[in-house]
């Protein structure tokens, strides 16, 4: 009889173990399958935003394309922006950089994203950045952007456009995407 408790107790505690270290295991290898799948559900998300725009941050007096107007956008800065319909929802005149920096999530470094704005970055003062500084983001277009450190890439004082666009790649529609500038539109 004690011997009989012995052997089901060990298989239970044998049993306990494996699941234990199954358990584990799932939990130290990620599944690359549904983070993959989750950050392209996500992308529109990602760029939707609050209409609300960085403080100090001016209306443009005279844009080329008015609050309301339908466009077409030319830019590619998301999978499924080029060629969509947009709907424009703010006009501002800025300096606009494009930007190489290093996300506060981790992963590999973003290069060359379009667009941050002068009103977006730690301490930039009113005057524009040169190519090669180094800058601290305070954007939150995308996931590990606040707070990023980064270089200035390139620089344009020019008017940046909000727009609402529906991918044409389908799904959701993207609200308040940040930024586009005008060569990146043209009239619908």
């Amino acid at each position: 009889m004690r011997s009989k408790k012995f052997v089901m107790g060990m298989t239970a505690l044998i049993f306990i173990l494996l699941l234990s270290a199954c358990a584990s295991n799932q939990k130290s290898t990620p599944d690359k399958t549904a983070k993959h799948t989750s950050m392209n559900m996500n992308m529109s998300d990602m760029h939707s935003g609050s209409s609300e725009i960085p403080a100090g941050l001016k209306e443009a007096k005279n844009p080329t394309y008015k609050v309301g107007s339908q466009v077409i956008v030319k830019g590619d800065h998301m999978e499924g922006m080029n060629g969509a319909s947009a709907t424009i929802v703010g006009a501002y005149d800025t300096t606009v950089y494009a930007v190489t920096y290093t996300p506060t999530t981790g992963g590999a470094i973003v290069k060359n994203h379009k667009w941050v704005i002068q009103e977006e970055i730690k301490d930039a003062g009113s005057k524009p950045l040169k190519p090669g500084t180094k800058v601290t983001l305070e954007a939150e277009h995308m996931d590990g952007m606040m707070g990023a450190t980064g270089t200035i890439d390139s620089a344009e004082h020019i008017t940046v456009y909000m727009i609402d666009y529906t991918p044409t790649t389908g799904g959701a529609k993207v609200k308040n995407h940040k930024w586009v500038t005008e060569s990146e539109l043209t009239a619908k």
